[in-house]
């Protein structure tokens, strides 16, 4: 089985995210935007005092907590949330119980509901329950990424069994009941009074093909999210909830659906627990962003956010308001468009800059490498170099002689800084280096080809090639083939360049084996075999 992968924004490739995964991608995503359009960067550890008014959530380690800076002010974030959106608007938007409440005042449609305190007796809950007919949700008051919601509560009995999941065995006390509104679930984000993207949240599924069974096609739906730079973080993993729901639908691991038949393998929706992200900005009809747009309206001061709704023919209820909402969905749909999110947030944040594109920008930088200094506490914030402005040109060099030599590489490193060139030097096979360098001015890279022979100390430069280089550079100059065991950062980015070698062989090897397929499946291969068999006798007779 394989899906269709969704188009992903050019700025953005995997290779360059590769290094944030989860909530850390979403603050990637946002800060490396900022900085390719010349905005001062540094990261942050949550002792830092600029955090101390702002709320942040969960223990949250160095990659999620940034600022940015132009010539006129300076914002801090954390993941995708701004400074503008205020902690009252944060505080409403954490707790689905208030949630609810504002946007009912406001007019926003809700499902009927009501939160409970932890004090509240199951008695008192299971009563309300009641009171308002099933098929109900049980939800945690401020959980999130979908932790303990139990939706399409069918009987009393059920919803006595959801009631000892959520608050004794999850420990979620405060709960908030509410109507199950059947339909499709959409996550739109809105920034500034504006819906800029949307895309409908597919509970983890699988499509028969007639061959495998249900545990064989999770796998290999499995292995095309791994392809995908938000789903390989989010897989389908096999637990008792999957099983349960299997079984409930009348299959085993073992059945074989048919081709073109969708099962099910839960009932939420969170693109954490192997939902599908499906993009329909462009299909979304504009009454159903108007609700969304409405829904951040209604809560004072929060100015751009994620909000949740169920769709059900020509209606749209608002189910859950996100002031820090994740953007990988939207990044990297399983189909559909990309649609720029980073570049919509700073427009809002740092509208001077509005109208730099960065779409064509392959200039990045190490995350692992920047946020070393936080990880092992050796600071508190750090400060990335700034990114080269204008565009980037870049060459590769494969050079051929007695050049594998240390004191060599560090010369080529000293001649590309000199003229503010990115990139890196590494050993190939023999007697081969690769040099790939870029920079925003062509003569400079002219200039630093005419210096790769001219080190005389133990090196000598036999022949250069030249090509156009056209895949992301990281910011800064790396000695690739030389790395310390004990530096993180060395040690990734050695693993990185292995894997992306693995990755090329692999390619090569794969593309030779196919060569040979085809000539062994061809007419004249099977048309001389005869004759192939009589001139290798008569080697061996000689």
């Amino acid at each position: 089985m394989k899906e269709k992968q969704g188009i992903s924004l050019p700025q953005l490739t995997n290779d360059i995210v590769k290094s944030a995964r989860k909530t850390r991608l979403d603050a990637f995503a946002v800060a490396l935007e900022g900085w390719r359009r010349g905005l001062k960067l540094k990261w942050y550890t949550k002792d830092s005092e600029h955090f101390n008014d702002m709320i942040i959530f969960g223990v949250n380690p160095p990659g999620r907590l940034f600022s940015l800076s132009s010539d006129k002010r300076t914002h801090y974030f954390f993941r995708t949330r701004g400074d503008k959106v205020t902690n009252e608007a944060v505080e409403i938007g954490s707790e689905k119980d208030d949630t609810k409440e504002w946007l009912d005042k406001a007019g926003v449609p809700v499902p009927q509901g009501k939160g409970f305190e932890e004090e509240a007796t199951d008695e008192e809950i299971i009563q309300y329950a009641k009171g308002i007919g099933f098929p109900l949700v049980l939800k945690p008051t401020n959980a999130s990424l979908g932790n303990g919601v139990v939706t399409n509560i069918q009987n009393e009995q059920a919803f006595i069994k959801a009631i000892d999941y959520v608050r004794y065995e999850l420990e979620y006390r405060e709960v908030v009941v509410e109507q199950y509104v059947e339909g499709k679930e959409y996550r739109v984000y809105v920034i500034d009074g504006k819906a800029i993207g949307a895309y409908n949240r597919v509970p983890a599924n699988i499509i028969g093909d007639g061959t495998h069974n249900i545990e064989e096609l999770i796998e290999l739906k499995n292995n095309e999210r791994k392809k995908n730079a938000r789903l390989n973080s989010c897989l389908i993993k096999m637990d008792m909830e999957i099983f349960e729901f299997i079984q409930s639908s009348g299959y085993t691991l073992k059945s074989i659906p048919k081709k073109g038949e969708q099962i099910f393998l839960r009932q939420k929706t969170n693109i954490s627990s192997g939902g599908d992200p499906i993009d329909v900005t462009d299909q979304m009809p504009e009454h159903y962003k108007e609700v969304a747009v409405n829904a951040l309206k209604a809560v004072p001061g929060l100015y751009h956010g994620g909000v949740d709704l169920i769709v059900n023919g020509n209606k749209a209820v608002v189910i859950e308001l996100n002031p820090t909402a994740q953007i990988g969905g939207i990044l990297y749909p399983l189909k559909g468009k990309s649609r720029n999110i980073p570049g919509a947030i700073i427009d809002y944040y740092f509208p001077e800059t509005k109208g730099m594109d960065t779409s064509d920008s392959q200039i990045y930088f190490d995350l692992i490498d920047v946020l070393e200094p936080l990880e092992n506490r050796s600071a508190i914030e750090v400060e990335v170099t700034s990114a080269p402005m204008g565009k980037l040109h870049a060459k590769r060099f494969v050079v051929t002689g007695t050049v594998q030599r240390h004191s060599y590489h560090r010369w080529l490193k000293m001649q590309a800084m000199d003229r503010n060139l990115h990139g890196y030097v590494k050993n190939m096979v023999f007697d081969e280096i690769e040099i790939v360098v870029a920079g925003t001015n062509k003569s400079d890279i002219t200039e630093f080809k005419k210096m790769i022979d001219q080190y005389t100390q133990s090196s000598k430069v036999k022949n250069i090639e030249e090509e156009d280089f056209h895949e992301p550079v990281m910011v800064g100059f790396e000695i690739a083939e030389v790395y310390n065991t004990s530096s993180l950062k060395s040690t990734q980015f050695a693993l990185r360049k292995m894997e992306k070698d693995l990755k090329h062989m692999t390619k090569q090897k794969n593309r030779i084996e196919k060569d040979n397929q085809q000539i062994l499946d061809s007419t004249s291969w099977r048309f001389t075999e005869a004759f192939r068999k009589i001139g290798s006798a008569i080697k061996k007779s000689k």
